[in-house]
């Protein structure tokens, strides 16, 4: 060994020499120079080499290429994989490093024909051994994954994977060693997201770290990475398969029955989290680790392994972003948008490297296109209210379906109340002073309502029965708005306002109906005469009884579905009709023989009244549904 490295020292003196020596004379020069500083380099060893150029003087480089060649040769030869015995991939690698560094030395004496040719052997080899060791790190990728574990986020210990007996170390290499062929374990759909996956065993992470090193430091970088990706791209694939979701293009998801979309936007949000917060963390970790020391290689493969599963991801959300606008999707739009502002601190920390940016814009501008996907669903409810026909009258006044529907889907839409308040907030409207752009919104699609069931109303021919519809819708808007997140969006104000809109509704149908009524209970005290006046008085309870048998007829098959308010409306008759006509019976009997014969032309008494006005507003069963 001695005397191989003097040789090679006397090599590296005579090619400085030649280089340098722009002519015979500078060259002696140099080798003059050489010669008194190290006696090694005398001037007839240094001569002697100059004479042997073309065959004595590479004569060491050749004979330790041979030596290597022979090693590496067997290696690539072996039937059995090199890593099944540390012995043998110390020794092999070992062998690469010595050709790397007779390489590197002799590189700078490349220009000679002698030394260029065994430079270019050097080269042959070296390839040979990287297609050996590119198999070795394939091979050893796929078997170290079948003992990937699951296990609880905890101590360092509990968060890197080891075998847990001699027993299991002793299976990995006999399975190793026979060959088997093992398919590539993957994740199980998971509940707690609070885990972490070590994907492959420590020894075999450094091993792939040793084989990493060699491939890039020899110019191998991108065939390593390539297969390194290809297997763990393989992994993340089959995970969220595992995991219940479908490779779905965006065509195919818009094709989709609502049912069945709203199950797999359900698996979608487990396949997200679970990805984002376990399988592409572990993932990057375990880049990290093989790549020690190649930060460019180690984020471009981070980037190729999770491309494919990230993609699948955005898409998937891209798809219910671009797709229906039908207000009944907004819920699962809605769980869409959150899963992913959820994730984005995930999207953010995952893929911070250069090679993942596209991938994270493209997060950040499919959550956005979800905000505005869900702005375009309010449009569209906007849109629904202004279409609603208004063709068949609701029996007996009662709850209009629009009403119904509207109400209990903003109620459902307001305990998502912060999420709409951004979504909103993100838009290019301009709050008022004293409202967010979800109030002035949720404000917006009440005025529509209630200007559609303005224009509902005028169906009925009835103005009192108007008045009950607009009374029995209103108070409905109220009720829906006054207890949850929107009588807060909309405020005291709002509620009171309506509250007395509904009570105006209330005059409007008395005034319309019983105040007539009211009118024929009044005494003409200008009447001539006892006769006169018994005969006007006659006259007046033959109207009143007319129009109160109809009135009640009618009025009995309306609906107030409110209990409290129905029983607010027959107080209110009972207060109003009661007094008068106690009075006017009273009267009427002490009109003299007229009064004698009273019982004739009467035909309520008083609790008669009460119970007919307590039949009132029954309906039937479809008007009050």
């Amino acid at each position: 060994m001695a005397e191989n490295g003097e040789e090679k020292l006397l090599a590296v003196a005579r090619h400085i020499a030649k280089t340098l020596g722009h002519n015979e004379s500078m060259a002696d020069d140099i080798l003059q120079i050489f010669s008194n500083f190290d006696g090694r380099f005398s001037r007839e060893k240094l001569a002697e080499g100059q004479t042997g150029e073309d065959g004595s003087g590479v004569a060491v480089l050749d004979r330790a290429l041979n030596s290597l060649d022979g090693q590496i040769s067997r290696f690539v030869a072996a039937d059995q994989p090199i890593w099944a015995d540390p012995a043998d991939s110390a020794a092999f690698l070992d062998t690469i490093d010595e050709l790397v560094t007779i390489t590197r030395e002799w590189s700078p004496m490349a220009s000679e024909k002698p030394v260029g040719v065994c430079l270019a052997r050097a080269d042959e080899m070296m390839q040979q051994a990287m297609f050996r060791i590119e198999e070795e790190f394939r091979s050893l990728m796929e078997r170290g994954a079948e003992s990937f574990g699951l296990n609880p986020q905890g101590d360092a210990a509990a968060m890197n994977h080891r075998f847990d007996s001699d027993e299991e170390e002793d299976d990995y290499d006999r399975d190793f060693q026979n060959g088997d062929d093992i398919q590539i374990p993957v994740a199980q759909p998971l509940t707690d997201y609070d885990l972490i996956i070590d994907a492959l065993p420590s020894a075999t992470i450094n091993d792939l770290h040793e084989m990493a090193k060699r491939m890039l430091g020899a110019g191998f970088g991108k065939a390593c990475s390539h297969v390194y990706s290809a297997c763990r791209r393989e992994f993340l694939e089959e995970s969220m398969s595992r995991l219940g979701l479908q490779k779905l293009s965006i065509e195919e998801v818009h094709k989709m029955p609502w049912q069945e979309l709203e199950d797999e936007i359900d698996r979608w949000i487990k396949a997200a989290n679970v990805a984002l917060r376990i399988l592409f963390p572990s993932e990057r970790r375990l880049c990290d680790r093989v790549f020690f020391g190649f930060s460019s290689a180690a984020d471009l493969s981070f980037m190729e392994v999770c491309r494919g599963s990230t993609i699948q991801l955005l898409n998937f959300a891209d798809a219910i972003a671009i797709g229906s606008r039908s207000p009944e999707r907004l819920f699962k739009v809605l769980d869409v948008f959150e899963t992913m502002r959820d994730l984005m601190p995930e999207f953010e920390s995952v893929f911070s490297d250069q090679f993942c940016l596209v991938l994270r814009n493209e997060a950040v501008t499919i959550w956005k296109r979800l905000g505005e996907a869900i702005r375009g669903i309010f449009m569209e409810l906007e849109n629904l209210i202004r279409r609603d026909p208004a063709k068949a009258a609701v029996p007996g006044g009662g709850l209009h379906p629009i009403t119904r529907y509207v109400m209990n889907y903003l109620r459902a839409a307001c305990r998502s109340r912060q999420t709409l308040e951004q979504v909103f907030e993100e838009s290019n409207g301009v709050p008022s002073k004293d409202s967010t752009l979800l109030t002035v919104q949720m404000s917006w699609i009440m005025e529509l309502l209630e200007s559609n069931l303005e224009v509902k109303s005028k169906v009925y021919k009835d103005p009192a029965l108007c008045s009950v519809f607009l009374m029995n819708n209103g108070r409905y808007i109220v009720q829906k708005v006054k207890d949850g997140d929107l009588g807060m969006l909309l405020g005291e104000d709002w509620i009171r306002k309506h509250n007395a809109k509904v009570r105006q509704y209330h005059m409007n149908y008395q005034r319309s109906s019983w105040n007539k009524m009211l009118g024929l209970l009044k005494v003409d005290n200008t009447a001539a005469g006892m006769n006169g006046l018994g005969k006007t008085m006659k006259e007046k309870l033959k109207h009143f009884n007319t129009q109160f048998d109809e009135t009640c007829k009618a009025h009995s098959t309306w609906v107030v579905f409110d209990e409290q308010l129905r029983e607010e409306l027959k107080i209110s008759l009972a207060r109003l009709l009661l007094p008068a006509y106690g009075n006017f019976i009273g009267r009427f009997q002490n009109l003299g023989d007229i009064g004698k014969n009273a019982d004739r032309y009467i035909k309520y008494g008083v609790e008669d009244i009460e119970a007919r006005i307590n039949e009132l507003f029954k309906g039937t069963s479809t008007a009050r549904k």
